[in-house]
């Protein structure tokens, strides 16, 4: 170890160390420097993936869409854009701060998902593209942007993701048209003289295997056939990482999955004779694996036949664990070198007063003590984002580790005062 690193050890290591994902510093010293528990970010990392989504395939018209919503962080959303990607949106809150990190409206598209007119209008005003996923909702756009240009999204038919509240396509969805009412939806579009600019779709969240991606995207090209005049075909998102490192599972083969997806798309140029617009619009792939979470271990104690890990990462941090059963990959550091580790049968939790605040169940570990800081792996995405004050508790700060190793600051650590910011200034009584 260097002197920028003495008084840390690396008691269980799967990832972070080879990669150097901390740069010039260390979990001890962040969580010293910063408060715990703290979200932290590798710019190379990030960037790595930015790059290699405009690789997927060698179509001059691939188009890449970072899914803001697996993490809005302003720093994160302005390296994005300095990577070149577009953007999609979920909310004017979304679209808001993607202006402000330098997002132009012409690159950014609305997703909504059963807005309102407020919500419809404020993209409409701000010249953002909107894509309408229900007949209802064209309608509802029609009647406010009346020979407008609009998007629409198709539900394909086909879904994929690694839990059923993530699966966005097929029979048990609330999202997209289906492709049976194309009389409908031709007729709504004909009423209000809108103007079809594109068509899009998601079939869900974390595919390892490209097997459904590639079945969607083939039939949504051949629905957009049936539309001569739109400029853009958006593929969706979904794009897994590999969350079990630990037991060897590998990345998302992008060589194959762009391979494949090459074939389609040159099939349909061949076919239709013009280079439309393709998008695709990931955003877990783009930011998880830049993204750990550190935490510290407060209590350690035995109920019954288990053995609880007590930290201070609860479920208002992070909660992918109790809402969707996600598995992280667990690094352990020590301020102290530890030089054996016997392994054990451990759960970890958080603070939060519920019996499913779990992070980890009956995960087998080295030995863990009061005071080890824990490294929570692949949490860039859908981490901080779906983090809340739940039991008023603070939401932590977030810190990124430039690509020439230093750490920034960049979100603040709520304070207790925070919590009385939503309120009017006199209280009821």
């Amino acid at each position: 170890m260097d002197n920028k690193n003495d008084e840390f050890s690396y008691v269980h290591h799967i990832w972070t160390k080879d990669i150097q994902f901390y740069g010039n510093t260390n979990p001890i010293r962040l969580i010293e420097k910063y408060g715990s528990p703290l979200y932290v970010y590798n710019e190379t990392i990030l960037r790595k993936r930015c790059g290699e989504l405009k690789k997927l395939v060698s179509y001059p018209n691939l188009r890449v869409n970072y899914s803001a919503k697996a993490n809005t962080n302003l720093s994160i959303l302005k390296i994005v854009h300095d990577e070149g990607l577009l953007i999609d949106a979920m909310s004017p809150g979304e679209i808001f701060i993607e202006l402000k990190a330098g997002f132009k409206p012409e690159e950014i598209l609305f997703i909504s998902n059963n807005v309102s007119d407020d919500e419809m209008l404020f993209a409409i005003d701000a010249g953002i593209l909107i894509s309408v996923d229900s007949l209802s909702q064209l309608e509802k756009y029609g009647r406010l942007n009346k020979g407008g240009k609009v998007a629409v999204r198709i539900n394909p038919g086909v879904g994929a993701g690694h839990h059923e509240k993530v699966i966005t396509g097929g029979k048990n969805t609330k999202f997209g048209v289906n492709p049976g009412l194309i009389s409908e939806l031709k007729s709504i579009l004909s009423l209000y003289k809108l103007k079809l600019a594109g068509i899009n779709q998601h079939i869900g969240s974390l595919f390892m295997n490209p097997d459904a991606y590639i079945e969607a995207a083939t039939f949504l090209l051949s629905f957009a056939e049936n539309f001569p005049e739109i400029k853009f075909v958006d593929l969706g998102g979904g794009f897994g990482i590999p969350y079990h490192k630990e037991n060897g599972e590998l990345p998302l083969d992008l060589k194959t999955l762009g391979g494949r997806l090459q074939k389609v798309i040159d099939n349909w140029v061949n076919r239709n004779g013009r280079q439309i617009v393709i998008k695709i619009e990931p955003g877990r792939f783009t930011v998880a694996e830049c993204g750990i979470l550190l935490g510290q271990v407060h209590t350690i104690k035995e109920n019954g036949a288990k053995k609880y890990i007590g930290t201070d990462i609860g479920f208002n941090v992070l909660i992918r664990p109790a809402l969707y059963d996600a598995h992280h990959d667990i690094e352990i550091y020590s301020r102290i070198k530890r030089e054996s580790f016997k392994n054990e049968s451990v759960t970890i939790v958080g603070n939060i007063c519920e019996t499913g605040d779990i992070i980890a169940k009956d995960r087998n570990l080295p030995v863990i003590e009061e005071g080890d800081i824990l490294g929570i792996l692949d949490s860039g995405a859908y981490g901080m984002v779906m983090s809340s004050n739940y039991n008023c508790r603070l939401r932590p700060a977030e810190v990124l580790i430039t690509s020439v190793g230093e750490d920034v600051l960049i979100r603040k650590r709520e304070e207790i005062k925070d919590l009385l910011l939503q309120f009017p200034d006199k209280t009821y009584l």
